[in-house]
């Protein structure tokens, strides 16, 4: 009898019970209902039973490191002995040792190995996933819509790998993010019988129909798909092999859950840091700050993790950054509405212009300063309308946060955060009110190291950054 470390949900449950023995099996679970624990306590039941000795996880960059520091130490029972490591591309001889001591067949720990999708483009990245996947191994694809491409390298790498692992699991919200195409490669890894279909050519021609069209100048021709057919015995031979899971039908999950998305630093972006980090350092031993000073400092360093930055003439100069990749990731991988909340003008028209790309212009609306009142009323009288197209309220929360209702979204994220309390407090609370029927998923986008996870931490203690700071605090908080 396995023994959970954290209790699940029924739901949880449900899904353990339908998966748990299969040898491939989907998990279609939105975010905030726990598809990473049932993933978990899946490869711990497996375990015990001696079905496998080792867990490959392949996960976006933005989440890998959630595994590693959250999820395994949450939910992996004590009483099992394991060894994890992480992926790191710089391979010293430190970690060439511990890559050798994690695959080593005589240590009976369960090993644990979690990559990023992206190290599954190189050939190191390959080259020691495979290593690691010789024996009784388990495969697990999180946020698996990031292989729907069959042509990408990292896509046919996992595929490659995928014969290599006994027991497969795919992890997403929503398997379907653009077209019914989406579905193969994630099939395929699971099992190619799923879908019976030997190629992605094969499939296409199955469930879509296609014209060649010219390209923009007549310069080429090219394939288009301009409808799609037989969805429905699709949908019966995916069913079998997938478990479900929507917010609304959980109906024990906790009012509100918090996550975060870790984004990484570019090369510029962390050169920018550390001279503006300096630059502020220099300016406390020089003189007594007061709390003004001291957030004008923490907010220049701020703004380039948000990928910008302010020069001396007031221009604002963009800076190389990973924030807005990782952002449309998460709409991806969301259904239903999501409320985006950024602190800088510069974010808000960025992420409007990559939402009209990828979405179309009435996928959206924006609240912010330079909105006009009858815009305002119309973004929401549209975001609340269930049979509107409008998915996506973008807006800040000094002028968004406070006394209008938005609880057509159970997701709200915060692409980068005000230092003020009360302005958390309140943006919270717009999807989180009367009238909200589902829980609600909050993600922080933070940059580990930084100011950004401090502003954060401090937020979630229910700490007025903004009132509390004082200018012999700076060197604590850069």
């Amino acid at each position: 009898m396995y023994k959970f470390k954290t209790e699940p949900y029924e739901h949880q449950k449900d899904a353990l019970k339908k998966c748990w023995n299969k040898e491939s099996f989907a998990i279609f679970a939105e975010m905030g209902t726990g598809k990473t624990k049932i993933a978990l306590d899946n490869a711990c039941i497996l375990y015990n039973k001696g079905k496998i000795d080792r867990l490959l996880v392949v996960a976006p960059k933005g989440t890998y490191m959630n595994w590693v520091d959250q999820e395994i130490p949450t939910h992996v029972p004590d009483y099992i002995e394991k060894s994890v490591l992480s992926w790191r591309p710089n391979i010293t001889d430190k970690y060439e040792q511990e890559l050798k001591a994690i695959r080593d067949p005589n240590d009976y720990k369960f090993k644990i190995f979690v990559m990023n999708v992206e190290s599954l483009s190189t050939k190191k990245g390959i080259y020691y996933s495979k290593l690691f996947l010789t024996g009784k191994s388990m495969m697990i694809v999180d946020e698996s819509t990031t292989i729907k491409n069959p042509q990408a390298k990292r896509t046919k790498s996992i595929l490659s790998l995928a014969k290599e692992a006994k027991y497969r699991r795919i992890l997403t919200g929503s398997p379907v993010t653009q077209s019914p195409m989406d579905l193969w490669a994630q099939m395929d890894f699971l099992d190619p019988e799923i879908l019976g279909q030997q190629s992605f050519y094969a499939f296409r021609t199955r469930y879509a129909v296609v014209i060649t069209a010219n390209a923009a100048g007549g310069t080429h021709k090219y394939q288009k798909i301009v409808k799609f057919k037989n969805l429905a015995q699709l949908g019966q031979l995916v069913s079998p092999h997938s478990y479900r899971i929507l917010k609304k039908d959980c109906l024990d999950l906790p009012e509100k859950t918090f996550t975060k998305r870790e984004i990484e630093l570019t090369d510029e972006q962390k050169k920018a840091y550390g001279e503006m980090k300096a630059n502020a350092m220099t300016i406390l031993k020089g003189e007594s700050l007061t709390a003004v000073n001291v957030l004008t400092q923490l907010m220049r360093l701020h703004q380039i993790t948000c990928g910008h930055m302010k020069t001396d003439s007031g221009d604002t100069l963009k800076l190389k950054n990973n924030r807005l990749d990782e952002l449309m990731q998460i709409l991806a991988e969301t259904s239903g509405k999501a409320i985006i909340w950024a602190n800088y003008i510069h974010d808000i028209l960025n992420i409007e212009s990559a939402i009209k790309k990828e979405y179309g212009p009435t996928s959206y609306c924006t609240y912010y300063g330079a909105t006009k009142a009858e815009d305002r009323q119309r973004c929401i009288y549209d975001f609340q309308n269930k049979m509107n197209d409008c998915r996506f309220f973008i807006g800040n929360t000094q002028t968004g946060g406070y006394g209008i209702t938005l609880t057509a979204a159970s997701t709200v994220i915060y692409y980068s955060n005000n230092y003020d309390l009360e302005k958390r407090i309140q943006s919270e609370d717009r999807a989180h009110r009367i009238g909200q029927v589902n829980p609600v998923l909050y993600i922080d986008l933070v940059s580990k190291g930084t100011v950004d996870e401090k502003i954060i931490k401090a937020l979630r203690n229910k700490v007025n950054i903004a009132k509390e700071i004082s200018g012999e605090e700076l060197s604590n908080w850069i």
